[in-house]
């Protein structure tokens, strides 16, 4: 597909390029056809390099891109947490979560857990 290049005097970025705008509309020049599809074939052509297009290509990559230190593989574990249902449980880890650093929101005592269970089983 052939198209033909139509300049805008008032588009030209540069001055050379008003120049070349205003010969091709005075009829000093032609205005210089362009085939969109020839060119593009033509780049995809200069997109692969020669040594892309063999083995060789392939083997360059994988040596440029291999690891040159030893990594270890990971080990995958399981952990199950097992459900007691007993109330100490849950205090000795409100106790462990309940004074970090960060949250300085509340304090939460033993009591006031105290307080919660027992109203808790209160209502059960």
């Amino acid at each position: 597909m052939t198209d033909e290049v139509k300049p805008n005097l008032n588009e030209a970025p540069t001055h050379e390029a008003q120049l070349a705008a205003e010969s091709i509309a005075s009829g000093e020049e032609q205005a210089p056809k362009v085939n969109f599809d020839a060119d593009y074939a033509a780049a995809q052509e200069f997109s692969v390099s020669e040594v892309d297009r063999t083995g060789e290509g392939a083997a360059a990559a994988e040596s440029a891109t291999e690891s040159k230190f030893k990594t270890s593989q990971p080990e995958e574990t399981k952990t199950q947490s097992q459900s007691t249902g007993n109330p100490d449980d849950y205090l000795n880890l409100a106790k462990e979560v309940g004074n970090t650093p960060t949250e300085g929101v509340t304090n939460v005592s033993d009591d006031l857990l105290k307080q919660a269970f027992e109203k808790g089983e209160r209502k059960n």
